[in-house]
């Protein structure tokens, strides 16, 4: 295949498609492997045979790294490593965006499936930086990813995806956690409800384990009870589908010990500050 170099000039390359039918490959390639990278890495292990990945890393100390923890080859540069895969997940921080965008701009075919997990980024800005006959997916997946515990929301313009293909996306982030498609307007909603919100529940667990402690009880014990608590009212959310607020009322006795703490939250404004930090998320969205 015959393409041009980012002088111009034309150079030849050899693509995975040119001796293999599309939809005979399911090879993912990854671009960056900090922790959200080998987050998703380590989840597509549990459903991909090693084989079926490859990744690179800037670093030659975190591609062995990686390597000698999971048996996945890694490619040599990341324009490498765009040539060798249909399903290419770009998971690099953002200063270093505009730099991987342009080293594969060559690589990257009609083809390809890109899958770029940075914030802020329109599909539109992408085709821009890689062409408009690329085809884009937008995910935004959160730390938990790293346990299997993450949530993820993708959004693409699905005419331009076979179902076979969207299956394949889904089951890529399913690999660590939930998974959910929305309209790309609700990008940046998902970074306020699941990608910066961890920090946020972490920030709440931090503080009743401190009032715990307060309380007299060991600093290592209480965060074993505030954070055991925290997951299990999430997943009373997510098993019994009851509204929050009705589960909130049920542990709420008349002149109870809850109703007492949960006066002196909306006292103290708990409500708007997290409303606050979901406000600060999204302008920051909108500003990258």
């Amino acid at each position: 295949m015959r393409m041009k170099d980012n002088e111009g000039d034309v150079v030849q390359t050899a693509s995975l498609f040119e001796s293999q039918e599309v939809h005979k490959v399911a090879k993912i390639g990854f671009i960056g492997m900090g922790n959200m990278g080998g987050a998703i890495l380590k989840g597509l292990l549990k459903n991909f045979p090693k084989e079926d990945l490859i990744f690179t890393a800037k670093t030659e100390g975190t591609k062995r790294k990686v390597y000698e923890e999971t048996g996945v080859m890694y490619a040599d540069s990341n324009a490498e490593c765009a040539n060798r895969c249909k399903y290419l997940i770009l998971a690099v921080k953002p200063q270093f965006y505009e730099e991987v965008l342009k080293a594969i701009r060559y690589m990257v075919t009609p083809d390809h499936v890109i899958i770029s997990l940075a914030p802020g980024r329109s599909i539109e800005q992408l085709k821009l930086s890689l062409g408009n006959d690329k085809r884009i997916v937008r995910a935004m997946p959160n730390t938990p990813a790293m346990i299997g515990e993450g949530m993820t929301g993708l959004c693409c313009n699905r005419e331009e995806f076979a179902g076979p293909e969207l299956e394949l996306l889904e089951k890529i982030f399913s690999s660590c956690g939930k998974v959910e498609f929305v309209d790309e307007k609700l990008m940046d909603a998902v970074v306020c409800a699941s990608g910066s919100s961890p920090a946020f529940v972490y920030m709440f667990i931090e503080a009743l384990a401190d009032g715990a402690v307060r309380c007299g009880m060991p600093r290592k014990q209480a965060y074993v009870f505030a954070a055991q608590a925290v997951k299990g009212a999430a997943s009373m959310v997510l098993e019994t589908g009851e509204h929050p607020g009705v589960l909130k009322d049920n542990v709420c006795s008349p002149a109870g010990t809850t109703m007492e703490g949960v006066a002196a939250l909306e006292e103290y404004g708990m409500r708007n500050a997290v409303l606050k930090a979901s406000e600060a998320v999204y302008k920051k969205c909108t500003q990258i």
